[in-house]
């Protein structure tokens, strides 16, 4: 099996500093100037290693640069470049290097929902792809869960492709930023993906079963915010689950973004990575986070702006979850997921969290690492 390597190098660099994406005129800019760091690079490096560790000497075809030949560097790992040379950080990028892979049996790639999007316009009827997640959102089903699965899973494909079951109906999904930066999400279906199938190494799309459990979860909240310590920082994730207990505290939240509260009290609002561990400093920190519809990510989808210092600063058991029960009952799989940006953290993190979904009511929930 023939498989074509693409990067996009840009992908997720809003993340940790709450720019919500890198769509739009002048987001990268934007995002830089607050001292984002482009890590998509780095996690295909990582899904790279674990395929030169599984399967040594593999050969790919890899766009020139930084858009792929760049991250195999030094791996066990044999390439072939593919033309076209073209590096405008545009969408261009991605679609001229996929139509230049036409031929192969499938596409690697790595970034968002963005890039899926693009990826997916460009390519060959039927021709398969697997994303490394490197985005910000990533509700679309054609990625792994995190870039090791997607190295472990490229291993298989390439060991023993016969052995491989394959989807045509994997959604890709995006969602307008330039909304979602005003705090309105507007998704939208863009196209169906063939992808492998593997259970515990692929991501479900973003969704699932919803009915009317807002009561019990305003309970949850109202319940947690009595409880709070007025010494320690609480970080209110994003969502609506993690923002029904701002609401509780009286406050409005901030439903796409990282808010913080010492103990019942907003200290700031729609904040970065950066002024998050500032804002932590020395102080008890606790993580109050939602689940990702259908997908079951805590961390690592949306949320980026909770860097990998601040969770550990936390760790597990200063995890605070809160979700409906249909929810966790509509879960593509029964675990919680994590994907932080620091593997050996995710590792430290693996264990059970408990999960409030109604006053006095909760339920234990595996957290794994991809």
């Amino acid at each position: 099996m023939r498989i074509g390597l693409i990067v996009n190098p840009i992908a997720g660099l809003g993340g940790r500093v709450g720019l919500k994406g890198t769509d739009g005129p002048g987001t990268v800019a934007a995002a830089l100037a607050r001292g984002a760091e482009p890590d998509a690079g780095p996690r295909t490096r990582r899904a790279l290693a674990r395929l030169a560790e599984r399967l040594p000497g593999a050969h790919l075809f890899a766009a020139p640069g930084r858009l792929g030949a760049e991250w195999i560097e030094g791996l066990n790992l044999a390439v072939t470049l593919r033309d076209p040379d073209t590096d405008t950080q545009t969408a261009r990028d991605t679609r001229l290097a996929v139509e230049a892979m036409a031929d192969l049996d499938l596409i690697l790639f790595a970034g968002g929902d963005g890039t899926a999007r693009d990826v997916c316009a460009a390519i060959a009827t039927s021709q398969p792809i697997l994303g490394i997640p490197c985005g910000v959102k990533m509700h679309s089903g054609v990625f792994a869960v995190s870039p090791e699965a997607a190295g472990a899973l490229l291993a298989d494909i390439l060991d023993a492709p016969d052995r491989i079951t394959w989807t045509n109906d994997a959604e890709v999904m995006d969602i307008d930023e330039a909304a979602l930066r005003e705090g309105h999400i507007a998704p939208e279906l863009y196209g169906h993906a063939r992808v492998p199938i593997a259970r515990g190494r692929m991501q479900a799309s973003k969704g699932g079963p919803r009915r009317n459990w807002s009561a019990l979860l305003e309970g949850a909240a109202a319940e947690l915010v009595a409880e709070m310590d007025p010494e320690t920082l609480y970080v209110i994730g994003p969502g609506t689950s993690a923002g029904a207990v701002m609401h509780a505290a009286g406050h409005t939240p901030t439903v796409l973004g990282i808010d913080a509260m010492l103990g019942g009290n907003l200290l700031a609002g729609d904040i970065g990575a950066a002024e998050l561990e500032r804002l932590a400093g020395d102080r008890p920190i606790r993580v109050v986070l939602g689940v990702t519809g259908q997908q079951g990510f805590l961390i690592g989808r949306g949320n980026q702006q909770i860097s990998p210092k601040v969770l550990a600063k936390a760790g597990r058991e200063g995890l605070i979850v809160l979700a409906a029960e249909d929810k966790l009952l509509g879960l593509a799989q029964p675990r919680l997921w994590v994907d932080s940006g620091d593997p050996g953290l995710d590792a430290k993190l693996e264990g059970f969290v408990r999960v409030r979904t109604a006053p006095g009511r909760a339920t234990m929930m595996r957290l794994s690492a991809g």
